[in-house]
């Protein structure tokens, strides 16, 4: 299946990444554009249009505010396309689509490996379905309810984001403490992976896994006790929170 990305920013640069194949792509800065189809081995068009006329499926990684403006374009000349808009819903996809099969996914930053997590609205379709195939291939596909889409979004688009940051602070605190920053960055990515794993393999049970880290009276009770005075729970709370609810 050949691939047309509309858009070549982040995200759309860890999804060809992670195909590992030559995509066609289209971006308001052509050497953007450029610079992803040489990494990839694909092209880089001068407008939408010439994408969606040489592709199989688009991929719509543009502005979320420009739907209807490429929509404009592509509706009825491309064969398929695939929203990965934050907060535009795939009844909103298909109403600036009505002559296009349409379809929506929230994909996260580590697709780029193959360890993304993809959130898949039940309206896109069968799960024999080729589009949900090639996504799979990138990770994790979660089968969601439309309306936890956004909510779902917080705990894995969103969370690369946060995890960096903590993985920022631990360092900072080891760096603190006298280990030099290459050092502190080896420890924390390798604990932070193994740990995951390891949480794979548990079920996903974290309170148990911290209990049994947790020897009464030692250290890393101490420093779990610090992390609830300080209120790091709050802090994801207050993450999530601002994900889904904006000021003003």
């Amino acid at each position: 299946m050949q691939v047309g990305l509309i858009g070549a920013g982040s995200m759309a640069s860890a999804l060809a990444r992670g195909w590992g194949e030559p995509v066609v792509v289209s971006d308001p800065v052509i050497e953007r554009a450029e610079a992803l189809a040489a990494e990839t081995g694909g092209r880089a068009l001068a407008t939408n249009l010439e994408v969606a006329q040489q592709v199989d499926l688009v991929v719509l990684c543009h502005k979320p505010a420009q739907l209807q403006q490429v929509a404009a374009e592509l509706d009825g000349n491309a064969k398929a396309v695939i929203s990965i808009l934050g907060s535009v819903s795939l009844a909103e996809i298909r109403s600036a689509y009505t002559r296009t099969p349409a379809y929506r996914v929230l994909p996260n930053l580590p697709v780029e490996v193959g360890k993304g997590v993809l959130c898949w609205p039940s309206g896109n379709g069968p799960d024999g379905d080729p589009v949900r195939a090639l996504f799979g291939r990138l990770g994790h596909v979660v089968d969601l309810d439309e309306d936890l889409i956004e909510r779902a979004m917080a705990l894995s688009s969103n969370a690369p984001g946060f995890l960096a940051f903590v993985v920022e602070a631990f360092v900072d605190a080891g760096v603190e403490y006298g280990l030099d920053r290459p050092l502190a960055t080896e420890l924390v990515m390798h604990t932070l992976s193994g740990t995951a794993e390891l949480l794979q393999v548990r079920q996903g049970d974290a309170e148990r896994l911290r209990r049994e880290v947790c020897s009464p009276g030692g250290s890393t009770e101490r420093g779990v006790a610090a992390l609830e005075a300080t209120g790091l729970r709050d802090s994801f709370k207050a993450a999530v929170k601002a994900v889904l609810e904006p000021a003003g």
